[in-house]
This record gives structure tokens, sequence and C-alpha cells, in this order.
């Protein structure tokens, strides 16, 4: 069975002396069977790189173009020239407010793999698209133009954020994320990719909401937001994760 991931998700939070102390905090954290980090802002990358290593930090997005002079954007090969590992693709508040259509995240899954990054690509329904039942055909659709053609051992991570649970404090139930995140392991099979690809959830996870989302045969970690920018909390979140692992 592979390791738990727990992914912190920072967004646009802190200051240096917040960041520093942020991964400080973290820093010793060594639980059996979990694999964990964090995606701190841009300026911030190096702060957590210098604390954590390479192997625990990625990135909150990444460009979809190569060799092209635009300005504030940040490219693959720029993130791969620190070492990063992982870097989000995908995330609904992007795709929103940032118009990143399903081809610019195909994209962005492109030169990330490119480069050797391992894209945690999101994908989610809203509550409207919930409520009409559209959720399954919505998040199937999105996965296909991530993922269709990719080769079957293409290193990536897949996070299933419904949208109207992010920074809402409403969490999918057990039922719902273990529902959605079944659909997701079939399409990625059905798509020639390996089953053993981790799924994780997000969408107001927490402390005392984790393990019984852990706990759910097809959710493999989380993505976490809001908690993530709290040590004590994001510790008790990798906690409940290795406590899933072992029983």
């Amino acid at each position: 069975m592979p390791n738990a991931l727990v992914i912190g998700n920072w967004k646009m939070w802190g200051s240096r002396e917040q960041a520093k102390a942020l991964v400080s905090s973290v820093a010793g954290l060594n639980q059996s069977g979990v694999e964990w980090g964090v995606c701190p802002p841009f300026p911030y990358l190096q702060i957590a790189i210098d604390q954590l290593g390479c192997d625990r930090v990625g990135a909150q997005t990444v460009s979809a173009d190569q060799d092209v002079p635009h300005t504030g954007d940040v490219s693959a090969e720029m993130l791969a020239d620190l070492g990063l590992r992982w870097v989000i693709v995908g995330h609904s508040e992007r795709r929103a407010d940032r118009c990143e259509t399903d081809d610019v995240v195909r994209a962005q899954v492109e030169r990330a793999l490119s480069q050797g990054l391992v894209p945690i690509v999101c994908v989610g329904e809203t509550l409207d698209q919930r409520n009409a039942g559209e959720a399954e055909a919505v998040v199937i659709a999105q996965l296909d133009a991530a993922l269709r053609g990719l080769a079957s051992n293409t290193d990536l991570v897949v996070a299933y954020e419904p949208v109207w649970a992010i920074g809402t404090g409403v969490v999918a139930t057990p039922e719902q994320a273990q529902a959605m995140h079944a659909v997701v392991r079939q399409r990625v099979k059905d798509l020639g990719l390996s089953g053993d690809i981790l799924l994780l959830y997000g969408g107001s996870v927490k402390p005392d909401n984790a393990e019984g989302l852990f706990a759910l045969a097809d959710v493999d970690g989380a993505l976490v937001g809001g908690a993530s920018i709290d040590a004590q909390a994001f510790l008790a979140i990798v906690e409940a994760a290795a406590a899933a692992k072992a029983e």
C-alpha cells in the first residue's frame, strides 16, 4: 500500500517571519505511512526549501507557457530549477478567478511533467452543478481534459475538491466523498493510468473531520487549505492520516 499524502496549500498568506515560524514548527514532523508537504506562495518557497528540503515543497500554480516573456508568470523550468517536487494545477479558485480553462490546466499538466514536477490535479463541482445532478459529469470531464492520453506510468496526484466546500467550513459527507473518489478512481483507470495514483480530498479539511475522511476506501490523503497555516492543526491532520494507515 502506498503512503498517505497530506499537502498544505497556504494560498496567499503570510509574511517572511510567519513563513519561517510555520515551517520551523512542522520541520520535525515524521509519521510512519504518511508523506507530507507544503505549497507556500512563490516569495516564500526558498524559506520552505531551506528548512524542509525540496522533497517537501511544492508550488501553487505554474504557467501553461514555455519561453514566453509574460509579466508575472512562473515557468515549470523555474520551479524545477528550485528543485520543487509538486505543483498544484486546476484549483477551482484559479479556474474561476483567473479564467484557467480545461485547456490551460492540460497545458499546465504537460509543462509540469516535462520538467519532472508532480502535478496535483484538482477537480470538483460547484454547488449548483451538484444540485443539478451534474457533479459526476463535471468531474469526469475535468479529468478527461487534464489526463487523457498520458502515459500509464505518469507520476501525478488527483485532488477532488468540491467547490462548495472550499473555505466554507462545509465538508462533504463521508458518503459524498467516497462516492466521488470511487468515480475518480475508476475514471483514472479508464484513461489508462495507474489505479495506484493517490487521490486526495480537499475542502475544509480540519483535525476534527480528517480521521473520518482518511478512513474512506478511496481517499489517500488530503489537500489542506486554511488548516495548513495553523501548525498544530496541520500536525493533527497528518497524525490522523498516520492513524488511518495503521488500522
